[in-house]
């Protein structure tokens, strides 16, 4: 990167000085590696995830930790006001570890994509390492399973590596077995539904750190997740926020949070909810 996108980044990872100025062009930059990936990155994988990780650290102390202040709703609310299809909103996932449904888990971290195919395809690629040896450290990984498929595509001894990389959290748009595994590690690990079949004879990895895509089954809508984007789970949910809207976010959060908190010290003197909201929410 050179300095005049964002002077004083390559000298060290921290936020540099005069961040407001260099943002935009910044996360633009930052954006367009992760879409279109190693062809488009003089520095390709495994470099290219290296730096990845410098960019997360780049955003980090301000965005990142502002972000973890709200909650799931709180985020999800902002992006439906800020366009962003579907809310984020990763509908039909539930908590399974560290409890079901834990009041207390939360995870936040950019997002590490697996995308999963057939165990009978062999025309897709092929890792050349497996997947959970790839795993950059406090990022929130993203498994991507055929849905057509009766068996877990993650496991315990899975969760066991990627919490010895450092993994924020899991979520596994399919399925996943050995619950108790799971919560005796404490790995925070959404997932659609369980299953006590192995991944073997079912299904393989294919791809990683690719653009993948979810699908809402109330409404058929669909949610990409781009390697990077920012993943928020907690006990309401799962919400993915792309990086180019997170300060904007972090905006409409606090200006909701400070609304919503007026309103309840109204409520709990006794006041109207219909009036006080509509004097509130303007």
């Amino acid at each position: 990167m050179s300095k005049s996108i964002c002077p004083g980044l390559l000298q060290n990872a921290g936020w540099p000085v005069g961040w407001p100025d260099c943002l935009p062009a910044f996360v633009s930059w930052t954006t367009t590696i992760y879409l279109l990936g190693p062809l488009s990155c003089p520095f390709a994988s495994p470099h290219y995830r290296i730096n990845r990780e410098q960019v997360a650290m780049a955003v980090r102390p301000n965005v990142l930790s502002a972000l973890r202040r709200f909650t799931s709703c709180d985020v999800g609310d902002a992006l439906v006001k800020l366009g962003v299809p579907q809310g984020g909103y990763l509908s039909g996932l539930k908590m399974y570890s560290p409890d079901f449904m834990s009041p207390t888990a939360k995870f936040l971290g950019p997002a590490y994509t697996v995308k999963m195919v057939h165990a009978s395809n062999k025309v897709s690629p092929t890792p050349k390492l497996h997947f959970a040896d790839a795993i950059p450290k406090d990022s929130v990984v993203f498994v991507s399973q055929p849905r057509d498929l009766i068996s877990a595509c993650w496991g315990g001894l899975m969760s066991t590596r990627a919490q010895k990389r450092g993994a924020a959290g899991v979520i596994i748009d399919g399925k996943f077995r050995d619950i108790n595994e799971h919560r005796e590690l404490g790995m925070t690990l959404f997932a659609r539904d369980i299953s006590i079949l192995g991944s073997n004879s079912f299904t393989r990895s294919s791809e990683l750190d690719v653009p993948v895509t979810y699908e809402n089954s109330e409404n058929g809508g669909q949610v990409v997740i781009n390697p990077g984007d920012y993943i928020l789970g907690d006990a309401d949910g799962v919400v993915v926020v792309p990086p180019e809207k997170a300060e904007e976010c972090v905006r409409l959060c606090q200006e909701r949070f400070d609304i919503d908190e007026e309103t309840r010290r109204c409520l709990e003197q006794g006041d109207e909810i219909g009036s006080t909201i509509k004097r509130l929410r303007k």
